[in-house]
């Protein structure tokens, strides 16, 4: 049985964890709403893209067919 050789090393200290506390509320918040509601946006529409099952399982094995039919669910999506 040989013996296991110990790390002489000192573990690494944790890192502090950030504080928001510091942040003022009124200079980032019209920004994050601004930038929320454009992220809403997308993320609606990639929920409405999945509905279309074949969008959802990924049938089509070649990215250009997968592709084609995902830009064909966008345009039945836009014309509802």
């Amino acid at each position: 049985m040989t013996p296991t050789i110990l790390s002489t090393r000192s573990p690494k200290p944790a890192p502090k964890p950030s504080s928001r506390r510091n942040e003022t509320a009124g200079s980032s918040a019209p920004n994050d709403i601004d930038l929320y509601k454009e992220r809403n946006i997308i993320e609606r529409f990639f929920n409405k893209l999945k509905q279309f099952r074949r969008v959802a399982t990924r049938y089509d094995k070649l990215l250009v067919n997968f592709m084609g039919f995902v830009k064909l669910a966008a345009i039945a999506i836009w014309l509802r």
